[in-house]
């Protein structure tokens, strides 16, 4: 699966654009994690959960749920919510 990173995590990948595998988003963003150490806990946080600054998206549909099926031939973006004031 294609998988667009957003600009803060590119120092993990050092690419914006990877490729994972997996059925579910839990399951790519363990691949992403192995194939690049440490990328995984900047996306979910201890409770397994996606962060609150993290939008991910199957094409143009938001997914929040960990256990959501991917389809392998669709693009995965992973991107971060801007704040401040």
């Amino acid at each position: 699966m294609r998988v667009t990173i957003a600009s803060p995590l590119v120092s993990y990948t050092r690419a914006r654009e990877v490729q994972a595998a997996g059925e579910t988003l839990a399951a790519v963003l363990t691949d992403l994690d192995r194939q690049f150490p440490g990328i995984r806990f900047r996306i979910v946080d201890e409770q397994d959960q996606l962060r609150r600054h993290m939008r991910v998206f199957l094409n143009r549909n938001e997914l929040r749920d960990m256990n959501s099926p991917l389809d392998p031939s669709a693009t995965l973006h992973l991107v971060q919510a801007l704040s401040g004031g």
